[in-house]
């Protein structure tokens, strides 16, 4: 039995379903603390799900006296870190983070959005404390940097 057909539409079939998945945009983007929170360090990897962006943070720390558990509000802001405009995206259905082993938090959060539109646009993501924290900007970070 000649086994070549069968295998060569087997390979032809495999190579070209892998073709049609869509690659998942991951890019990750380093936070900049403000001087209300200086010494600190952050990150966050944004991933695309379908139109939408996940926002997976860590923060390294808070300033002293604020409120725990720790809860954190975030928004992408039209602009950047330095001329920052209005906010386009709140991310604040869930406001709780995970304390880590190490040290710091992580926490995840979802904007309605594409990683492309943000990469593309000019926009900034900010981590702030809660009102009742003083809402302190506690970091910042530029999203087109996380494309270069």
């Amino acid at each position: 039995m000649n086994y070549t057909i069968p295998l060569t539409v087997l390979l032809v079939t495999v190579s070209l379903s892998g073709c049609t998945r869509s690659s998942t945009q991951s890019v990750t983007l380093p936070l900049k603390a403000t001087q209300q929170n200086a010494g600190q360090i952050a990150n966050t990897t944004l991933t695309a799900v379908d139109n939408e962006s996940n926002f997976n943070f860590y923060i390294s720390g808070v300033p002293t006296g604020t409120t725990m558990p720790l809860r954190i509000y975030t928004f992408v802001n039209r602009g950047n870190c330095q001329q920052p405009g209005p906010v386009v995206y709140e991310m604040n259905d869930r406001i709780t983070t995970q304390r880590t082993a190490q040290a710091g938090w992580t926490f995840e959060r979802v904007a309605p959005v594409s990683v492309s539109d943000l990469l593309s646009g000019k926009y900034s993501v900010v981590v702030r404390t809660t009102p009742e924290d003083g809402s302190v900007d506690l970091f910042c970070g530029d999203i087109a940097q996380a494309a270069r």
